[in-house]
């Protein structure tokens, strides 16, 4: 996979605070970072994931029917 470079700023606070835990755990700034950016791309890659096949299963005319519906919200009554 390609690596490319990224450039962004970040608040004085969190960059001492990621070299403090980067010192904790024994790892640097940058792998830190590659860290958090990748468990939130997961995150909502996951999300977007599940809207767009939600959204295919709409367009297909794939709907609960009304039982079904009043099944699911008699279970959290």
């Amino acid at each position: 996979m390609e690596k490319v470079n990224v450039t962004c700023r970040l608040d004085a606070e969190d960059v001492a605070f990621l070299d403090k835990l980067g010192k904790v755990t024994e790892r640097d700034r940058s792998y830190l970072i590659k860290k958090a950016v990748s468990e939130y791309i997961a995150l909502h890659k996951w999300q977007i994931e599940e809207v767009e096949r939600a959204i295919g299963e709409a367009d297909g005319g794939q709907f609960a029917s009304d039982k079904e519906v009043r099944a699911v919200f008699n279970e959290f009554r």
